[in-house]
């Protein structure tokens, strides 16, 4: 009996001692803040002080009301995950395909029926965008910002076969002081992967993998940032020829790897260095930086990998994910045999099978207490928190060489109101797909991207 009595006392000593860990592993989260506020816009005040001369630009989601687009057609959750399908698809039939074929390809895409080579993911999905100024004097467009391209364009005059509707006066090149061709002879020519000559002008052409593209003169003209921000001679292409699921944005803002990109480009002026602040709902707005000044200190780096087949795609070795504070029983090899890359423009986080098997078990046993809901198109673990004002969910980390990164809740769950809230990850169909960290899980993050020293960084985001 007295045996009995001390087995007792042990056991309820134990779940003293466990049960604070259980908790402690679980973070509560007020829906409130994952839920976007009525059709209202708000900053914080770092960022509503941001005036012309402050290194930040305002990024605003596309779809939200802090966007300066119209909002007359605004994608459903299914369509917008759909489109974010097509973009995994593409990047992984890329990835696929470049280890093998050679994508360069000569013609003239302005006097063909060819559409062009060059690969770019579906602009469908590219979430947020930035202002920035073109020509002498500036005007200014708003363009997607997309880490998973390089070439930067925007629609020009005149539309040669067809131009897109968009919201911003489309650029006129004969109105800037400062606007030039760039010769087909030029080494810049050649940098292109699809390239094409209109007498001794180069032409640029770009096709996306839902089928959108941009075809134009490759062009130099002056670039605004801010006001001290201005950037002479940026490359970009002036398309006068495009077509696709570009919605209202006048173009994109490539921040790729290659040597097209902008950060390459500005490699002298900015180091390789950007970061960003992806706000946690749509309704309020983030910001995009260009080089090192302004960097915090408490931002953790680890190393960024390099594949020469794709340079596009900035690489992390991402070797472990642990849910509610204990490491997934997942083997390194099974992220190591695919890579991962970090992406702006993909939504949604895809891990190889194996790897979202373990997360998705792990997470649904932490939230039995919660009711299901149906699967949202990609998104199979689903929640109905209809009367709930928080919830409690274990905590979501990335495990990097170097460092762990904790999620926001906001990077956790995505929601289609209170009755249909999900976890924001998918599963790749084939283990050799390709691992990518999409823009749901880099939420109220302070994402830092060093092409010089070859490093991401995280750290606490003031978005």
């Amino acid at each position: 009996m007295a045996c009995h009595g001390n087995f007792l006392f042990v056991l309820l000593s134990l779940h003293l001692i466990l049960a604070p860990l259980a908790r402690s592993s679980m973070h509560t989260v007020d829906l409130d803040s994952l839920m976007p506020a009525d059709n209202t816009c708000s900053s914080p005040e770092d960022l509503k002080e941001s005036g012309p001369d402050n290194l930040s630009l305002q990024l605003a989601h596309r779809h939200g009301p802090c966007s300066p687009l119209d909002q007359e057609e605004i994608p459903s959750h299914e369509q917008i995950l759909s489109q974010d399908q097509s973009r995994v698809d593409s990047i992984h039939h890329h990835v696929a395909t470049s280890r093998s074929s050679n994508r360069r390809k000569a013609y003239n895409p302005l006097n063909s029926l060819e559409i062009p080579a060059r690969y770019g993911a579906p602009i469908g999905t590219g979430n947020y965008i930035v202002s920035v100024g073109l020509g002498t004097p500036a005007k200014y467009f708003s363009v997607v910002f997309d880490t998973g391209s390089d070439v930067t364009w925007i629609q020009c005059k005149p539309c040669v076969t067809a131009c897109y509707s968009q919201q911003d006066p489309i650029f006129d090149p004969t109105q800037s002081s400062t606007y030039s061709n760039i010769s087909c002879s030029s080494n810049y020519c050649a940098q292109l992967d699809a390239q094409g000559c209109s007498g001794n002008s180069c032409l640029y052409g770009v096709q996306y993998g839902d089928g959108s593209y941009t075809v134009g003169f490759y062009a130099q003209e002056t670039l605004t940032l801010t006001s001290s921000d201005v950037i002479p001679n940026f490359r970009f292409g002036c398309g006068e020829n495009n077509d696709g699921l570009f919605g209202k944005a006048a173009g994109l803002l490539g921040l790729g790897r290659d040597q097209t990109s902008l950060v390459s480009q500005t490699l002298g002026k900015y180091g390789g260095v950007f970061s960003y602040c992806l706000p946690a709902t749509s309704t309020s707005t983030g910001y995009l930086n260009f080089g090192s000044s302004s960097l915090p200190t408490n931002v953790k780096y680890t190393p960024l990998l390099t594949n020469s087949d794709t340079p596009t795609f900035y690489y992390i070795n991402l070797i472990g994910i642990s849910v509610g504070g204990k490491q997934l029983p997942i083997s390194p090899t099974v992220f190591t045999s695919s890579g991962t890359i970090i992406d702006s423009g993909t939504v949604i986080t895809r891990l190889p099978p194996d790897a979202y098997s373990a997360l998705r078990t792990a997470f649904r046993q932490a939230m039995t207490r919660y009711k299901t809901a149906p699967a949202l198109s990609i998104l199979d673990t689903c929640y109905d928190f209809t009367g709930q004002s928080s919830v409690s969910y274990p905590q979501i980390s990335f495990i990097f060489p170097e460092t762990t990164v904790t999620l926001d809740g906001a990077g956790v769950f995505y929601v289609n109101g209170m009755s249909q809230v999900c976890l924001a990850f998918a599963g790749n169909s084939d283990p050799s797909d390709m691992g990518i960290i999409g823009n749901v899980q880099q939420r109220k993050l302070n994402v830092v991207y060093d092409a010089s020293r070859k490093v991401v960084g995280f750290g606490p985001g003031t978005c």
